[in-house]
């Protein structure tokens, strides 16, 4: 397993309250090269858990352990190979990227920080090959992210994430803020970035229908706790926890005869129930 998490627990103030528990003794694990949806409405804790295993909070309680790293106590050396190897793509383009940096700067900034690029002609190389990548013009490398569109800066963010080749990619809900039109194509370009870097994807999301085509196993959360987890054909195929097909009954139906006859089979096992 290339990172597991085990059994951790996390607490925010809510003075002069109690702690509020956030996290119940969260457990799970990606293999490499997986493709791992975390799923639940909001405030089920998938956020804390990203910010959790990406070392930006620590839990109070239970462990992460990335490739024999211990992750909450990680320090030097081990914490910057950690930072190097596990990237993320935030939700919002339009707030993840300086306004006041170059294409060229936001994308070649981790091969600066991480000593990858060893001077301004590698490093510029190295960002006309991840924008090609990416699916954007190279020649655009001089640009600002007020001139690209939200697809466009997503597409920076994740090529900015890629370009230091992790192995791990955190997603939080990176299509949320885009077009429909556009969030198929950043999905798409997901997958490919998934199969040619044989890259492992923690994707939080709450949009079912995006999870289902992206990842090949799914944990479904609720109020912090696991209540479900398994793989693409079981979640969807055969849900077990109730959470969870409440989850699946609430994804719009495009077609209203198969919507109707949904809903009256629910009703049905409901009353047999």
């Amino acid at each position: 397993m290339l990172l597991t998490i085990d059994r951790i627990c996390k607490s925010y103030a809510a003075f002069p309250n109690p702690p509020t528990r956030v996290l119940h003794e969260v457990s799970f694990g990606v293999n490499h090269g997986e493709a791992l949806g975390l799923v639940g409405e909001s405030g089920s804790g998938k956020s804390t858990i990203a910010k959790c295993l990406l070392a930006l909070t620590r839990p109070e309680e239970g462990s992460i352990t990335y490739d024999g790293i211990d992750v909450v106590n990680a320090r030097g050396e081990d914490l910057r190979r950690f930072r190097r190897e596990v990237q993320m793509v935030f939700q919002d383009p339009y707030g993840s990227l300086n306004p006041r940096m170059t294409a060229e700067d936001l994308i070649g900034e981790g091969l600066l920080v991480h000593g990858i690029a060893r001077n301004s002609v590698e490093r510029r190389s190295r960002v006309a090959e991840m924008m090609e990548m990416v699916g954007l013009n190279p020649d655009d490398m001089d640009r600002y992210p007020r001139s690209f569109s939200g697809g466009q800066r997503q597409r920076i963010a994740i090529a900015r994430a890629l370009v230091i080749r992790p192995r791990i990619l955190v997603c939080d809900e990176p299509v949320a803020a885009l077009d429909v039109s556009v969030q198929a194509q950043v999905i798409n370009l997901l997958q490919d970035m998934q199969r040619k870097l044989n890259l492992a994807i923690i994707f939080v999301a709450h949009d079912l229908a995006v999870v289902r085509h992206l990842c090949e196993n799914i944990v479904v959360l609720h109020k912090g706790k696991v209540v479900e987890r398994g793989s693409r054909e079981q979640i969807f195929g055969n849900p077990q926890n109730p959470y969870t097909q409440s989850l699946l009954a609430a994804v719009p139906v495009p077609d209203p005869a198969l919507g109707r006859a949904r809903r009256e089979a629910r009703h049905a096992a409901q009353a047999a129930g």
